[in-house]
């Protein structure tokens, strides 16, 4: 399937999307712009950042670099890009989770109409239970996932106990890559391991599609406990060192500095549940570990190259691995 068939889907929920020659974008809150395909490791020319920030009235950029030039990455990418997964390719905590999970529970794919009521349940207990709060109604959930139905790449896959909801994962195939985009599991099904079958189960059964060369689970968040990763990791998955960019609009760059990043840690600890805060921190580590240049030069503007070293990468199973890199065709811009 297309970037432009996620796109859509993106499209249909309110957000911009922008076409430009590295990759495409998509608005997040306060006019934050986050390139997709997400494993794509993209090096955006001046002009192109120039054309988001200033005629597109972005307030930040954040996309993937490759980490060649940059000694300690500053985010990975959570991937597995095979051929195989099965039992024996997974440690011990996994295999016995695993046993445990397709024991208690039934997996498979299941229709949109059921995750669109069934699956808004899972989804509260899962944030409340990783203490995010995430501004999100059941309104927007229906209207995300609704947003989804006719498009084709996207399949909805649920773990089951006694014909209840226990676990769901929504992926989507996209450019050779399957994409785990949203996973929840209600707390009354931990103990029944349902994470850990559907992971398995979906994982396997991507994985051996022949027009399936890798799975991204996603790239280090800037909001949600390290525990989401471990147990990515744990599942046979990998973090792949990448550089993870952060560009800030001219305007904002005065207020990108230690003490403002200082500031907003301190925040975090207070309110430690704040999605804003934490992404808000985020976005300042991440804009001091690649130094904040490009946008002030781009406008043809002086500022000095901050000498904060990067942040570590936290999970202890990173790999300095070759990265995950798609080659793709230079494309003519558009919206």
């Amino acid at each position: 399937m297309t970037p432009d068939i996620y796109a859509e889907w993106l499209r249909r929920q309110g957000h911009s999307v922008i076409r430009t020659p590295s990759s495409y974008w998509h608005s997040e809150g306060w006019r934050v712009y986050q390139a997709f395909p997400y494993h794509w490791l993209i090096e955006p020319s001046a002009e192109e950042e120039r054309e988001l920030v200033s005629r597109r009235g972005a307030t930040a950029l954040r996309y993937s670099m490759p980490p060649d030039h940059q000694p300690e990455p500053s985010g990975y990418h959570v991937v597995f890009a095979g051929p195989d997964y099965d039992l024996d390719t997974l440690g011990s905590w996994a295999r016995k989770n695993v046993r445990r999970g397709l024991r208690s529970c039934t997996v498979g794919q299941i229709p949109f109409s059921r995750y669109i009521e069934e699956g808004w349940a899972l989804r509260v207990d899962t944030l409340a239970r990783q203490q995010r709060r995430v501004p999100e109604t059941k309104d927007d959930w229906h209207r995300k996932n609704s947003a989804a139905i006719g498009l084709d790449g996207f399949e909805v896959w649920a773990a089951e106990v006694n014909h209840q909801l226990a676990a769901t994962l929504l992926t989507f195939q996209m450019d050779g890559w399957g994409y785990m985009v949203y996973q929840q599991c209600h707390r009354d099904y931990l103990r029944e391991h349902a994470n850990n079958a559907l992971s398995f189960e979906v994982t396997q059964t991507l994985i051996r599609r022949p027009n399936i060369r890798g799975i991204f689970y996603g790239m280090r968040s800037l909001d949600a406990p390290a525990s989401v990763d471990e147990f990515k990791l744990r599942m046979g998955y990998e973090a792949k060192p990448v550089r993870q960019r952060v560009v800030f609009h001219p305007g904002l760059a005065p207020l990108i500095n230690r003490f403002s990043h200082r500031v907003a840690k301190s925040l975090v600890a207070v309110n430690p549940a704040s999605r804003f805060l934490a992404k808000a921190e985020g976005m300042l580590r991440l804009g001091l570990a690649n130094h904040i240049v490009p946008v002030a030069e781009v406008q043809g503007c002086q500022v000095s190259r901050s000498q904060v070293s990067p942040s570590q990468v936290s999970p202890s199973r990173v790999r300095p691995t070759q990265s995950v890199r798609t080659r793709q065709s230079e494309p003519v811009s558009h919206e």
